[in-house]
Parts: C-alpha cells; sequence; structure tokens
C-alpha cells in the first residue's frame, strides 16, 4: 500500500492505495459526484483507494479535483513503477445506458493525455470541465498515456460516469500479469 499526503493553501489531500486490492473504497472530498466517480474508478478498477480531501470548496471545486488528481497520480505512479511483468496497452469501451465513452492505455512512464469529451454543462454544481482536470493531473502524475473518446450519449452524468468507468477497467486490465517481464523492446520503462 502506498501513502501520500500534499497540503497546500488551497487543500489538504490524503491518498492510499492498493493496486492488488479488491476495489474497496473510502472517499471523502467534499464533493458528491466526484466521490462517486471516484468510487466507480476503485470498484472496477479493483484498486483499493482512501482519499480524504479537505479543500476550499467555497471558492469551486476546481483546486480540490485537481489536487486529487495529483496526489492519486503520485500514489499510483509509486504503486505500479518500475514496471515488469504487466499486459501495459489495454482499451474499453464502457457504456452506460445511451452513453458510451472509449479509453485507451499505456503504461508508458511516459505521460500523454487526448481528451475528447464533452467539456460544457454542470451535473448538479460540479462543472464537466473539472472532469478533464481530474485526469490530466492523474495521467500525468501516473506518468502513463491515455486517450479519453466520446463516443456517443446525451445524458451528462452518464457520460462522465462511463468515462471513469472505462479508465477503471482499462487500468485493471493494462496492470494484469504477464509472465514475459518487460513488456518494452527497449527493456526498460
Amino acid at each position: 500500500m502506498t501513502e501520500i499526503k500534499r497540503k497546500t493553501k488551497e487543500t489538504n489531500v490524503e491518498v492510499k492505495v492498493e493496486i492488488n486490492g479488491s476495489g474497496k473504497s473510502q472517499i471523502s472530498t467534499g464533493i458528491g459526484f466526484f466521490d462517486h466517480m471516484l468510487e466507480a474508478l476503485s470498484k472496477h478498477s479493483g484498486i483499493d483507494m482512501e482519499i480524504f480531501c479537505e479543500g476550499d470548496i467555497f471558492v469551486d471545486y476546481h483546486h480540490s479535483v485537481e489536487d486529487v488528481g495529483i496526489v492519486l497520480g503520485e500514489a499510483l505512479n509509486k504503486e505500479v513503477f518500475p514496471v515488469s511483468n504487466i499486459e501495459r496497452f489495454s482499451n474499453v469501451v464502457a457504456i452506460l445506458d445511451e452513453a458510451a465513452v472509449e479509453v485507451d492505455l499505456d503504461i508508458s512512464g511516459r505521460p500523454y493525455l487526448v481528451y475528447e469529451m464533452p467539456r460544457d454543462g454542470v451535473i448538479k454544481d460540479f462543472d464537466l470541465e473539472l472532469v478533464e482536470e481530474f485526469f490530466k493531473s492523474l495521467v500525468f502524475n501516473f506518468k502513463i498515456s491515455a486517450h479519453i473518446i466520446y463516443k456517443r450519449g446525451t445524458n451528462k452524468h452518464h457520460i462522465v460516469e462511463a468515462a471513469f468507468k472505462a479508465f477503471a477497467v482499462a487500468l485493471r486490465r493494462a496492470l494484469s500479469y504477464r509472465k514475459n517481464g518487460i513488456p518494452s523492446t527497449k527493456g526498460v520503462i
């Protein structure tokens, strides 16, 4: 299990992760919809997560969402790297009713994000643009490459939840065991 803490003037974040878990989570960010998405991420990835964030949500949710992404990314990086005996690549399309989102992952050591999702609108009081901020912070601090692509759907909640679930399942599959050592022609990731 890896534990990372980050305290700034805007947030106080504590994250614990265990990649060989069962998808158990304890999440408390003060942002209901975000908690729901992080619980889905934990459940469908099979990664145990404890995430606590106390942030300046009276301003807005940006700092909390971004900083949780940073700290979760750092914790996952510490759990996964150096890489060996994993599948490395994965691709998943998750659907939730009418919504479908595709996520392609490479546990590469090279951070890169392609994000083609709706950015306008809100779910209750959660701005859709914050989903990109979370994944950007997560991907760049985890040091993986991810493509998150909206395929179809109209319900914002369904679209975002499909993205989190697709990312979770893709992560679980990319981290699955393979006995061939380091999955790279370079011999190192």
